[in-house]
């Protein structure tokens, strides 16, 4: 969506021990250790955002959504069939629907079954602890008159909008608030449904419903003036990615021949603006095929692709990205790096596209690491663009944009709260990877650990100290101190230094204890690397120094000592 050990090129052998635990977590279906207390004594906090022993004794497999719209009443009623695997013994479980959405019934092999509501969370209870690795099923009756969203995509809920005509626009929006702020489900980000899930929306006849993956059915009109559309997605899903949006939609299609086959591209829209989309959405091969160079395959060549228009700027919901950014380039008008650069392509169909890879592909397991999503995907922008026109253009959009980095709280989150980090996630977490590539000065290498990372962590979900030791092992660095300066303080590393004739003394300053990262500068027109430690270090050089520079493209900054003095 819409921010203390030395670093040195030394010791791989050493890291390669360290961080292969990390690097090759347990399977998802294997028991997944409890967060937090025990008891009933939580807040509200806490049972959303960690994994409670009420989640982490089964695994999700697969969910069925269906759900019957009331466009006049503004009104959600339907189920969810949720199939489970169970991990270890239990028999009490917990299901997440946000008030004033209400739990109907819990239907359990043909029974109802006793549950008990503590604000946003239903206590699911039954009868006697389940067989470790039997799969069930749990179908959960609900309804209500869902929250409206007051701002989306920022704030999560229904948005009850009408089209140009008059006609019925309707979205929904749940990142960051979860999507049990409108369908019932295990919401945290840690546990995905490993066989997908199916989507049954139940719409006004004359409307069409969108959802994630692909159209497998539409029904006849029913006689209560409703049909009903049944997406499928056959991949795991993040649930603030499963999207409903309905509207007065026409559809139209394309085919990429990308790295694995062909895959199938659709766009909906709607109707009055069937003919600007056409054109506009070119965009949209342009752009899988810069991420695919990148990043490697769509990782969802099994459920398509997919373009669908929204009275919102857009979001990275999977296989079925969400637009409204005018038909126009830039963000909303505006070019976020201030360079001009940002007016070359459309900003919501590259950053959301971006998401496919990083955010919906490799996922984070608690918000507090939502910059894997939002890092990386800030900094496949300026990957595009050095795809399409130029490596000085993707510098000079991606440095163009630490005009909007604000360091006013680390990047990280709190874990075990669903609470993310600064919105610096988006640009600083961009700049410190284009940091990352300049100081491992192989861009070969780089694109191989970009595409690996989308291999070795495909459709899993992680942890930002997993994407750390992966980076670490892949580049041969020790980055300890690296990212411990740049995702958990808030402070810019600053290069000092002196010149003296021929004599050049720098050092790093306002940094965390070790950081010793080799950055490049020019003196005299020559690039050279130094290597500056937080103890002054020293050049001497043939000739007295008359011009010093450091390279742009390291996310740091500079100051003679005599100015700081």
């Amino acid at each position: 969506m819409l921010r203390s050990n030395s670093l040195t090129l030394t010791g791989r052998s050493v890291i390669l021990v360290l961080f292969a635990s990390m690097i090759f977590p347990a399977a998802a279906d294997e028991p997944v250790a409890a967060n937090g207390p025990t008891t009933d004594e939580r807040s509200p906090d806490e049972l959303r955002g960690a994994i409670t022993p009420e989640r982490a004794w089964w695994d999700l497999r697969h969910y069925r959504l269906e759900v019957r719209v009331d466009v006049e009443k503004r009104s959600l009623e339907g189920t969810n069939t949720i199939r489970f695997r169970v991990l270890q013994p239990g028999d009490r479980m917990q299901i997440d629907l946000q008030q004033p959405m209400e739990i109907r019934s819990i239907d359990f092999d043909g029974a109802a079954l006793l549950f008990e509501r503590e604000g946003n969370v239903c206590w699911v209870e039954f009868p006697a602890p389940l067989e470790v690795g039997a799969d069930h099923e749990i179908v959960v009756a609900y309804g209500g008159t869902p929250t409206e969203s007051a701002n989306p995509p920022w704030s999560g809920g229904l948005s009850w909008k009408r089209d140009e005509n008059g006609k019925p626009f309707v979205v929904t929006t749940c990142q960051g608030i979860g999507a049990s702020i409108w369908w019932p489900n295990k919401d945290h980000g840690y546990d995905e449904p490993d066989d997908g899930m199916e989507m049954h929306y139940t719409v006004p006849a004359d409307l069409v419903a969108i959802g994630n993956g692909r159209l497998f059915e539409t029904t006849e009109p029913a006689e209560d003036g409703t049909r009903t559309y049944r997406w499928l997605v056959t991949q795991p899903i993040n649930n603030y990615c499963v999207n409903l949006n309905l509207g007065d939609y026409v559809r139209f299609g394309d085919t990429f021949e990308g790295e694995a086959g062909t895959l199938d591209l659709e766009y909906w829209v709607l109707r009055d603006h069937l003919e600007v989309a056409r054109e506009h959405f070119r965009e949209a091969p342009r752009t899988l095929a810069a991420f695919e160079h990148w990043f490697g395959p769509y990782p969802f060549y099994e459920d398509g692709y997919k373009l669908v228009e929204v009275p919102y700027p857009g979001m990275e919901h999977q296989s079925s990205v969400t637009y409204g950014n005018g038909f126009r380039n830039g963000y909303g008008g505006r070019d976020l790096s201030g360079t001009g650069v940002g007016f070359l392509f459309d900003f919501i169909i590259v950053h959301e596209s971006g998401h496919e890879w990083f955010g919906n592909n490799v996922s984070m397991k608690d918000a507090a690491d939502m910059w894997i999503h939002e890092g990386f995907t800030n900094y496949s922008e300026n990957l595009f663009v050095e795809y399409h026109f130029s490596e000085k253009q993707a510098q000079d959009y991606v440095i163009g944009c630490r005009r909007l980095i604000r360091n006013d709280r680390p990047i990280i989150g709190t874990y075990d709260r669903n609470e993310s980090g600064s919105g610096d996630m988006y640009y600083k977490g961009g700049n410190l990877l284009h940091t990352l590539r300049h100081l491992l000065n192989d861009d070969a290498t780089w694109r191989s650990i970009l595409r690996g990372m989308n291999e070795t962590y495909r459709h899993r979900t992680v942890t930002t100290v997993e994407i750390e030791g992966y980076l670490s092992e892949r580049t041969g660095l020790d980055l300890k101190a690296f990212f411990e300066q740049y995702l958990r303080t808030t402070d810019v590393p600053q290069l000092t230094y002196s010149i003296d004739g021929n004599t050049l003394r720098y050092r790093w300053e306002n940094v965390v204890e070790g950081f010793a990262m080799p950055i490049d500068v020019t003196i005299d027109g020559t690039e050279r690397r130094i290597a500056p430690t937080e103890s002054w270090q020293e050049l001497k050089l043939e000739m007295p120094i008359e011009s010093f520079e450091v390279d742009r493209n390291f996310y740091v900054t500079a100051e003679s000592a005599e100015a700081s003095e």
